[in-house]
Formats: C-alpha cells, sequence, structure tokens
C-alpha cells in the first residue's frame, strides 16, 4: 500500500501556471517523511531521463493517491526544436484522454443526477444519428466502444464546417451490429459528445468548465488555450496534411481542428499537477474515501462511489473486451504494465499521454509527452509507459 508521498522539489508547493492565470493552488501537505521516502521512485525518473531524445523531447510524470502528497517530476526540453527544460506548469495536448478526463467525467455526472440513461438509445439523445441498426445503439455501447461505428474517417477532409463533420458522422453506416464487436471509436466519441450537449444545453468545453475544471481549480486545463499560454504549451507534430503547419497550442487531432477545437474525443490540454488534482479527486470517490477538508473548491463536483465504480469496472461488453465505461482496465501488453492490481482503470492519449489508477494500492499514475514531436512515427512510448507503470510499482512495493 502506498505510504505518504514526500513532496519533491519539483512538486506543487513550488508550481505556477501559465500566464494571465492565478496559481494553482497546493495540496495540502502531509508530514514529510524521510529523503528515502521520495528517492524509492529514482529508478522512475531516471528511467524517464534515459528516454528524452529517444521517445519524447520531455515529459512530466506525477505520482500521488487520495488524500496523499503528490510527486511531481519533470525531465527533458520542450520539443526538438525547443531547448528550453521542461517544468511542472508545461501544458500538453491530451489528446484522447479528453475521452476520460473530459467526456466520460460529463456523463458520470449526468448519470448521476438521472439525466442520461445507459440503457437508453442514443438516438432518444441526438435523433439525427440515423442509419440501419442504430436504434439499437446504446450510450452504453457507445462508451464501451461497441456501437458497430467505425473507428475513424477523415472528416478533416471529407467536410468544410462543424456541422457537416457531425452530419456526416450522424449518418455513417455501423461496419457491425451493436454489442458483438469492440472497435476503438473517435466516431462514436463524438456522437456521445452531442448526447451531452443536448441533454445539457451547453457545449461540451462550457458544462466540463463549469462543473469539473472550474470547482477543482484546474486553471490550466481547458479547450483551445489563449495565445499567451503559448510559451507554456509543448509543440506536437508538423502537420502536413490538414492545416500545413507546426502545431502548438492548436489540437494536434485532425478531426477535433475540423470540430474548431472542442470535442469529447479530444481537444483538452492541461498540465501534470491539474490532473493530479483530478486524479487524487477521482480516486477519492472511486475508494469512498474523499476528505471534504481535503477536496479542493468550494464546490467541488460531487459523483457517488458506486457511480464512479460502474464506471471504471470492466464491462464484458463484448465479451473479452477490457473496456470499462469510457475508461479501459489493464490487459495482456497494455499500458498499465505487468503489476497493476484487478480494479485498476485507465486511458492513453496518441500524443503520448496516459493515466493509471490502482484503487487497491491507492495509487494514480500520470505521465505526459509530447512524444508526437517532431512525427508521430515514433512509438517507442508504448514500451515506456509499460516500464513507467511497472517502475512505479516497484517503488511502492516494500523490499523483501
Amino acid at each position: 500500500m502506498m505510504r505518504r508521498l514526500a513532496v519533491a522539489v519539483t512538486a506543487l508547493l513550488m508550481l505556477g501556471c501559465p500566464r494571465s492565470h492565478p496559481p494553482l493552488t497546493p495540496l495540502p501537505a502531509a508530514p514529510l517523511e524521510t529523503g528515502a521516502e521520495f528517492r524509492r521512485f529514482d529508478p522512475v525518473f531516471e528511467y524517464l531521463r534515459s528516454q528524452v531524445d529517444s521517445a519524447f523531447p520531455g515529459a512530466v510524470i506525477v505520482i500521488g493517491g487520495a488524500n496523499q502528497n503528490i510527486v511531481v517530476s519533470a525531465v527533458g526540453h520542450y520539443g526538438v526544436d525547443d531547448a528550453r527544460p521542461v517544468t511542472a506548469a508545461t501544458v500538453y495536448d491530451l489528446a484522447s484522454l479528453t475521452k476520460v478526463i473530459g467526456l466520460t467525467t460529463a456523463v458520470m455526472i449526468l448519470v448521476d443526477s438521472g439525466k442520461i440513461d445507459l440503457e437508453a438509445p442514443v438516438q432518444r439523445y441526438v435523433p439525427a444519428f440515423q442509419g440501419a441498426g442504430k436504434e439499437r445503439v446504446t450510450i452504453r455501447h457507445l462508451l464501451t466502444h461497441s456501437s458497430g461505428m467505425p473507428a475513424w474517417r477523415p472528416l478533416y477532409a471529407e467536410t468544410a464546417t462543424r456541422e457537416q463533420a457531425l452530419a456526416l458522422i450522424d449518418t455513417t453506416p455501423l461496419l457491425r451490429q451493436p454489442g458483438d464487436t469492440f472497435v476503438y471509436s473517435d466516431l462514436g466519441a463524438i456522437v456521445l459528445t452531442q448526447a451531452v450537449e443536448a441533454i445539457t444545453g451547453q457545449r461540451v468545453n462550457d458544462f466540463l468548465q463549469a462543473r469539473v475544471f472550474g470547482p477543482l481549480e484546474m486553471a490550466s486545463t481547458r479547450f483551445l488555450p489563449p495565445e499567451d499560454w503559448r510559451d507554456h504549451i509543448a509543440p506536437t507534430e508538423n502537420d502536413t496534411t490538414f492545416r500545413h503547419r507546426w502545431l502548438r497550442g492548436e489540437v494536434h487531432d485532425e478531426n477535433a481542428g475540423r470540430l474548431g477545437g472542442v470535442s469529447g474525443h479530444a481537444g483538452l490540454f492541461s498540465t501534470g499537477p491539474d490532473l493530479g488534482r483530478f486524479a487524487a479527486w477521482l480516486l477519492g470517490l472511486r475508494r469512498g474515501s474523499l476528505s471534504p477538508g481535503w477536496q479542493p473548491g468550494v464546490n467541488a463536483p460531487t459523483i457517488t462511489s458506486a457511480t464512479v465504480r460502474a464506471f471504471t469496472t470492466r464491462q464484458n461488453i463484448p465479451a473479452g473486451s477490457s473496456r470499462a465505461l469510457g475508461w479501459d482496465t489493464p490487459s495482456e501488453n497494455s499500458s498499465a504494465g505487468t503489476k497493476m492490481g484487478p480494479n485498476a482503470f485507465g486511458h492513453t492519449g496518441f500524443t503520448g499521454t496516459s493515466i493509471w489508477f490502482d484503487p487497491d494500492k491507492n495509487v494514480f499514475i500520470v505521465l505526459l509527452t509530447n512524444r508526437v514531436n517532431p512525427t508521430r512515427a515514433n512509438t517507442k512510448i508504448l514500451q515506456v509507459r509499460r516500464r513507467v507503470a511497472d517502475l512505479v510499482n516497484d517503488a511502492l512495493t516494500p523490499p523483501q
């Protein structure tokens, strides 16, 4: 079990945020323990340093737990053409972590308040979702990527506006029968985003800011980061297919770009400390151990432990799938490594991001990188994620 983690010199107590935003309120510090308490994670940090300019230009890792101190460490530099050292305040494009930090959290709130039914047909909320067999697609199917929707299509090339893109998605034929096959689908996540927006009467970015990021005081988390954040944002890739420029502060995902930078499948930007704050909150809810005195923000969102547990439990839809509701669970060769417990859950993002939780050990691991800089062809992050997860778990295991 994880004991209290010592606060590193790069930890939350010393952080600022991008310009024009107030400093991040630190998590309350538990009493510091011996230097060895922090040094136990040296193998993690040393390994990440060894991967700089190989798997990624730079990275930020956050390790913590519910009601625990948080260790934050930054390695490397901003990009291949930016030698400035990464800091804990560096902002990263989260890519598909948007699906869980943003979209899935929004759906959890709506389920918990009785405003969305997981067994309801998607057409109840998105009437434009039309085509053969689509009347049988439910919200649960979208969350488990078992709707039968294709994984992807080049909306950025096929359409010229957000409205055209949504209309094309809603009329895209199913490839499989609902519930029969797991196909990780960005298109399904975009349909689910429409359901959230229809129910709330708000764009998903506005709903999340009002109900999640604002109350949790995640001042460096948002869609469409402003221009004065640019110097603090890690660059991603030279987009040679759509925007034809280096991307920095613009969403890397081309289809999210076509949707105006705001979508439930991609588009969020954030920092390690902000995600640490989110992770500690969610893990506390999952464990049923969130202390009201710890919870950040006077109006921090409340979701029942039962709902969080349901969303983070493997659904077995279809049989053998590792997916929970929105979240993933460990499977062979997954980014969770080989040492997470049976109740672990997490997710990854294409740009080189990941987040994993182990409720039984009271630990979460956030890893943010821009591995796509300068090119998405570099896939070494696949091995790095697994190794980092195992090294963290080794550090939490008492010596024999």
